[in-house]
């Protein structure tokens, strides 16, 4: 412009009336004059004050707007004919079942910590459910469960996900079209919302996951308000979010650990600000100390308080605890008439004390390799395989049933004698199969064949009942068993033997003499004796018991919580080790780690006939697909950087790097944290394992298209949200199209073959 004045582009004075007014000719004018039409001019200016108005009220509460919408369709996605399958669907088979003993009281025992399943059972207490159906797989639900409430209490968690999802994304400092393209992926994941339409727990694993992410985000963005009420509450929020996805399945590890990294990196750079107190740097510890790990764990020990709590009554998990655990549930047969001392021709069960320890075993089964006889291990449920004899050793005058009893006493060497097959319980100088540091265990000879190495010598350790350690009592004596001519001890650790001994828990001698460890250590839980029965004689004026094996009192003694906390954690631990694939079984529905991520492979979760409603269980191929690129796409543009600032380039401001450090690398740690454990694993895995991993991955293209589309929000905001159109539309559009997967294929699975992409995608026969 040429005049002094300023004016606009529009050629309004800048102190003009004409700032926001609109040039309109006038039909016929030939001069190019302009004839202003004040009431035309002023109906246009209302119009646009009124739609400023509506734009400014939609932008100003776009916070509140968007996820209700987003919200709304979550709860679409993940309700809609989700009660048209009447059957019992894949892994319902499971956890409706479990959330049936807590509807019975009834004890079990399940490799994932109780909180998913004690809300499973909570929604079977909403639904009126009695937990009497036994939840067989492919079962029809008869009329009194109500098990589409089930699924619906279920589908929240997986609903809630979405707004989960799109708070977290402003908080990792996403820009507006970003946001809401994070949460259409979470949102029309098609895995994520089949998945959380059954009597499942990865839809609340999903969502403590997803809250724990958006707590560190949001703590993470207060680190300026350190000590703030907000900075507290947030926290705080992380911690129960952490303790609680913990406490639903063990994978929430995965995001304690990344929690972890964040606060390990956060301290090392506070240590390094010379300028912070010492104090206040011992402030920060603290606070973390209590907030990410005493909160998390109280959180975790507190679900498995309310377990023990609600199951009080004897279940079908009563063999993985403690025998005086199981002796005070209601109902059990643990200590129920057992003679208080063991006599010489008793027949009881041993449980070993270490942590997720099992009764000792016996098989008719051999060794494959070593000595080749008899197996012996410990193993967790209840037969008559656990029964052992007491007998006198070899040295001694054989047991007499018709002699008054004798009872076996601290330091008294004696012989065990296998009921079922009538064995030795024996060791000798053969390498253990697994723990081959230690000697074999095993079942040898009989009654009368048999050498010393059948020689056991009892060592009384404790006594939770009496100072008295002259006699074994049932339930409450710790024992050690030596071996009289080898030296070494019973042992019976946590280490599975391989399918031959049938991942049950490998027995041994070891050599090593530790009074402190438990895992040598075993009590009496049941035990037999036909003497038991008080019989009195009179002699002169006295009375004298001929048959002294006095009843005992099972209930008198309480298991300690924090030792049945840790003995059930172990066994969880010892049992989900052992699920691990089957070389002799073929598991159709099983995968590979390598087959998740560029989604080769999905999972039918249920039987394939015409007349059954089929869900396939696969993810939204533009999701899955562009998620797992975005990872090697990060790594590229971390790369790229590098180079150029090695050669000098300064281009990347320090709100650049902090923006790449946290809303970046971050979600790639979580990605790896959840994804590589898999490929070490060794247990059978499933597609629904790297969901949490995905939701990582899905973060990870957020923060890469939303990097890349910088530069096209400065220049041209048309283009811009062009571009994200297109993968609004692409993103639905997947949805849409392979939604059938999702609500339910009726009828013939043929009508579906235009979805099977791929071989491995067994959507049609």
């Amino acid at each position: 412009m040429t005049e002094s004045k300023a004016t606009y582009t529009t050629g309004a004075d800048q102190d003009g009336h004409d700032l926001r007014r609109r040039n309109v000719p006038e039909f016929g004018q030939s001069n190019g004059d302009v004839t202003h039409m004040p009431e035309s001019d002023d109906n246009d200016k209302k119009a646009k004050k009124v739609q400023q108005s509506v734009l400014s009220i939609l932008d100003e509460y776009e916070f509140l707007i968007a996820p209700l919408i987003f919200t709304f369709f979550a709860f679409f996605t993940r309700m809609y004919k989700i009660g048209l399958s009447p059957i019992v669907t894949w892994d319902e088979a499971h956890f409706g079942k479990f959330g049936s003993h807590y509807l019975k009281r009834e004890f079990y025992f399940d490799v994932h910590p109780p909180l998913g399943k004690m809300l499973v059972g909570l929604s079977g207490y909403l639904a009126g459910y009695n937990g009497s159906f036994e939840f067989k797989s492919g079962d029809t639900y008869p009329e009194e469960v109500n098990y589409t409430f089930m699924r619906v209490f279920n589908g929240t968690f997986g609903a809630l996900c979405v707004p989960v999802a799109y708070y977290t994304a402003r908080e990792l400092n996403f820009r507006r079209p970003t946001v809401w393209l994070v949460t259409l992926m979470v949102l029309c994941e098609n895995s994520y919302a089949t998945i959380s339409r059954f009597i499942l727990l990865d839809s609340m694993l999903l969502l403590f996951t997803f809250t724990t992410v958006l707590c560190w985000a949001r703590f993470h963005r207060l680190q300026k308000d350190s000590f703030s009420l907000e900075w507290w509450i947030w926290l705080l929020l992380t911690g129960v979010s952490i303790g609680c996805v913990c406490s639903v399945k063990w994978v929430g590890l995965f995001c304690t650990a990344l929690v972890g990294l964040y606060t390990v990196e956060d301290l090392w750079n506070k240590f390094g600000d010379l300028k912070m107190p010492k104090v206040e740097y011992a402030q920060h510890v603290v606070a973390r100390v209590i907030g990410l790990i005493m909160v998390p764990v109280l959180v975790y020990m507190f679900s498995f308080y309310l377990h023990f709590l609600v199951l009080e009554n004897s279940g079908p998990g009563d063999a993985q605890m403690s025998s005086l655990f199981q002796a005070n549930l209601r109902g059990t047969e643990v200590g129920k008439d057992s003679p208080l001392e063991i006599a010489y021709g008793s027949r009881a069960t041993l449980k070993n004390m270490g942590y997720g320890g099992g009764l000792l075993h016996s098989h008719v089964q051999v060794y494959p390799e070593g000595s080749q006889q008899q197996q012996v291990t410990c193993y967790h449920h209840k037969d008559a395989n656990n029964d052992w004899f007491f007998y006198p050793n070899r040295n001694e005058p054989a047991y007499d049933a018709e002699a008054p009893p004798k009872f076996v006493a601290d330091k008294n060497v004696i012989r065990l004698i296998h009921s079922q097959t009538g064995r030795n319980l024996h060791s000798h100088q053969v390498s253990a199969p697994v723990t081959t540091a230690d000697y074999e265990v095993s079942s040898y000879g009989n009654t009368t064949i048999g050498d010393d190495k059948d020689h056991w010598t009892v060592e009384v350790v404790s006594d939770v009942a009496s100072n008295d350690r002259s006699k074994i009592r049932t339930l409450t004596t710790a024992f050690r068993l030596k071996h009289t001519t080898l030296g070494c001890y019973l042992r019976a650790g946590n280490v599975n033997l391989p399918q031959w001994g049938f991942k049950q828990i490998e027995v041994t001698c070891t050599k090593d003499n530790k009074p402190g460890d438990v895992y040598t250590h075993w009590n009496v839980e049941s035990h037999w004796n036909e003497k038991r029965k008080i019989q009195l004689i009179r002699i002169t004026s006295l009375d004298y018991s001929l048959l002294t094996v006095p009843p005992g009192d099972p209930g008198s003694y309480k298991s300690p919580f924090i030792r049945d906390f840790l003995h059930l954690n172990v066994a969880m631990m010892t049992s989900n080790n052992a699920l691990v694939p089957d070389p002799d079984k073929q598991d159709d529905l099983a995968s590979q780690f390598w087959q998740w991520p560029i989604l080769n492979v999905g999972l039918r979760m249920c039987g394939w006939d015409d007349h059954i409603v089929k869900y396939f269980l696969l993810g939204n191929p533009l999701v899955y697909w562009s998620s797992t690129a975005s990872l090697g796409i990060f790594g590229l543009l971390i790369l790229w950087y590098l180079i150029r600032w090695q050669r000098g380039y300064n281009e990347l401001k320090p709100a650049d790097i902090d923006q790449i450090h946290y809303s970046g690398l971050y979600p790639v740690v979580g990605w790896v944290l959840h994804y590589l454990p898999f490929v070490a694993m060794a247990r059978v895995t499933y597609v629904h394992h790297y969901y949490p991993a995905l939701y990582f991955a899905i973060l990870t293209a957020g923060f890469l298209i939303d990097w890349f589309t910088r530069p096209l929000a400065r220049r041209n905001k048309g283009v811009e949200w062009g571009v994200y159109g297109l993968w609004y539309v692409g993103v639905i559009g997947m949805f849409v199209l392979f939604r059938a997967i999702t609500f339910g294929m009726e009828g013939s699975n043929r009508q579906w073959s235009h979805l099977k992409w791929f071989s491995t995608w067994r959507i049609s026969d």
